[in-house]
């Protein structure tokens, strides 16, 4: 099984599909446990079964619609009119804005070709360091990950449901344990960018109450659109996968019939090119879920902990081990693989440590997050490259003060789990 296994690592490494090599390893395993591999059609139709699902497509549809609109300009405008006269407020706009717009898209490429327009020449006539606008564009792409309606979050939660561990993985639970520390990770990042500007003579203009009148105006049919779904979502008017019925609705109400930003002839292309990332995420889940099954009957995780717990005898030692693990795997797969591929192995670990799974949720994303602009597969460092017509190294080099704070950013979520579960006791 060890050569097996190594084998298919080879097959990945050399560009076959991530849903071809994980359904591989889990016929091979069902057909070497004799069992029928009619299990894996019926785990793949499970998915039908997961009213959640329907989350990822629409949120992710609603977020390509955003992106092909102007809602990044009206945003920015919207965020520096409220926040540009504050010390460091170009920045602080900047993070503000991809935050926010990273949490409504889904996702970090989106952020950057869609804002890095905008926002890379703002920074350069505000006054601040080449290295220090392509650092914060490249690293704040994926600031939005922890916030709601993430993706990610949605996925975690619907992995972690499957498990069964015992305790319970609700999304909405999710969506508000990530608030603080998406929060402080950009908490940390806007200290940072106020110290940035301590040196850098900025003429800062004077907060007008006209151009916030206008602003709020401009942007007055989507300022809404966060308050409609997370407020249906908490109150409970709407399940996850109604309010992202929701939010489709509302958004191509407002971009097509009210601003008239996207005509009804190119509706079609956005929603192909939307599904095919979903197509994808949903293909390496569903393979996902049959190898899943077959790691819980062949017993993989518990022995997997019992193998670790004689090495690792401390809750501590464990997490420092796992935030190492996290770090190095955020450099090499993307998030939505290594949220299939792995959280079903180290959840039922983390649980027998102790680790609360919502916590671990959060802990992931937070690691992955950063390796959104880590090498060799940083997709941040790629698409800004792409965009800013730079080297790579060069990006990466101008990103790693913003990594070093969403590091330590990272430990703080890890080693204080009342920031993520805090909020929980509220509900």
């Amino acid at each position: 099984m060890i050569l097996i296994g190594i084998l298919l690592l080879v097959v990945a490494l050399f560009g076959a599909p991530l849903f071809a090599v994980i359904a591989a390893g889990a016929i091979i395993g069902f057909y070497q446990s004799d069992v029928d591999l009619a299990v894996i059609a019926i785990e793949v139709y499970r998915l039908v079964d997961m009213p959640m699902l329907i989350g990822i497509p629409l949120f992710t549809f609603t977020g390509y619609l955003l992106s092909e609109s102007r809602a990044s300009e009206r945003l920015v405008r919207l965020t520096n009119a409220l926040m540009g006269w504050m010390h460091g407020g170009m920045a602080i706009v900047a993070l503000v804005a991809s935050a926010f717009f990273t949490a409504l898209t889904g996702a970090s490429g989106v952020t950057i070709i869609a804002l890095g327009a905008l926002l890379y020449p703002a920074l350069k006539q505000a006054g601040y360091r080449e290295r220090f606008n392509l650092g914060l564009i490249t690293s704040s792409g994926s600031l939005g990950l922890l916030f709601p309606p993430s993706i990610a979050l949605i996925l975690y939660g619907i992995i972690a449901q499957q498990l069964n561990l015992g305790q319970p993985v609700s999304i909405d639970d999710l969506f508000i344990a990530g608030l603080l520390p998406g929060l402080l990770m950009l908490v940390l990042l806007t200290g940072w960018a106020m110290w940035e500007s301590r040196t850098i003579s900025i003429e800062r203009p004077n907060f007008s109450w006209r151009e916030a009148r206008a602003a709020v105006r401009e942007a007055i049919w989507e300022i809404p659109l966060p308050f409609i779904v997370l407020g249906g979502i908490y109150s409970g008017y709407f399940s996850i996968s109604e309010a992202a019925a929701v939010s489709v609705i509302y958004v191509l109400i407002v971009e097509v019939f009210i601003y008239r930003e996207i005509k009804l002839a190119g509706l079609p292309r956005i929603m192909r090119d939307s599904m095919v990332l979903v197509g994808s995420v949903m293909i390496i889940l569903g393979a996902s879920l049959a190898s899943t099954n077959y790691l819980i009957d062949a017993e993989v995780p518990t022995k997997f902990f019992e193998f670790i717990k004689i090495h690792i005898d401390s809750k501590l030692t464990f997490l420092i081990m796992l935030n190492v693990f996290l770090l190095i795997l955020g450099m090499m797969l993307d998030i939505f693989s290594a949220l299939v591929i792995i959280v079903p192995l180290i959840l039922p670990i983390a649980v027998g440590y102790g680790v609360h799974p919502v916590h671990l949720g959060i802990i992931f994303l937070a690691n992955m997050q950063i390796g959104y602009f880590t090498p060799p597969v940083g997709m941040n460092l790629f698409i800004a490259s792409y965009r800013f017509k730079k080297r790579i190294v060069d990006l990466f080099i101008a990103a790693l003060p913003f990594m070093f704070i969403l590091m330590l950013a990272v430990l703080i979520i890890t080693y204080w789990p009342g920031l993520s579960l805090a909020l929980l006791n509220f509900k």
